[in-house]
């Protein structure tokens, strides 16, 4: 406990040749003071919530071996956006072209513009949106991408690897510069 010391000695006597009375120095003993900061730091740390990460929800379709079970997609509904580098984003409506004359390019803060043309120009139940990230795109395209999804109040959207042919229109784009 904290304990404090002020004796001063008996009488005050004054005048020569009387010795003077020791003054002890005042003391406090904090060990108590130190104890009671750690069980108020393990109080705050014990009942303190931890944040809770923050997530996407995903709901991705059952995988099926036969092809005839798999989820159809209409031409007209489907919208395709290729992820670059640089926050470019390349896309086409339908099947893409083998002269890739149907391919646009667009920034990740354009795209917007143009998911909500393709929302308001075709019915809710055939419009797809597939996602396709190239080698070169980053982590932060793809969530970006994914919160257009959310944004837009688009309800069906695919995350798909890009094929080859794909993947090589991109880099050709990204090192053109278009």
């Amino acid at each position: 406990m904290a304990e404090m010391d002020t004796s001063g000695g008996g009488g005050h006597k004054k005048g020569p040749g009387v010795k003077k009375a020791k003054k002890a120095s005042t003391r406090v003993d904090l060990t108590p003071m130190v104890d009671l900061g750690f069980l108020l730091i393990t109080f705050f740390i014990f009942t303190t919530t931890m944040s809770q990460p923050t997530a996407m929800k995903l709901n991705l379709p059952k995988d099926t071996d036969k092809p005839e079970e798999q989820n159809k997609l209409k031409e007209s509904g489907a919208f395709t956006m290729l992820l670059g580098k640089n926050n470019n984003v390349y896309y086409y409506e339908g099947q893409l072209d083998p002269s890739a004359s149907n391919m646009k390019s667009s920034t990740m803060k354009q795209i917007r513009d143009e998911i909500i043309r393709k929302k308001r120009s075709t019915p809710e139940e055939d419009l797809m949106v597939v996602i396709k990230a190239s080698d070169e795109s980053t982590y932060k395209d793809v969530v970006d991408a994914l919160d257009e999804m959310t944004i837009n109040d688009i309800k069906r959207y695919a995350l798909v690897d890009i094929s080859d042919v794909e993947g090589q229109l991109v880099n050709i784009s990204d090192t053109r510069g278009k």
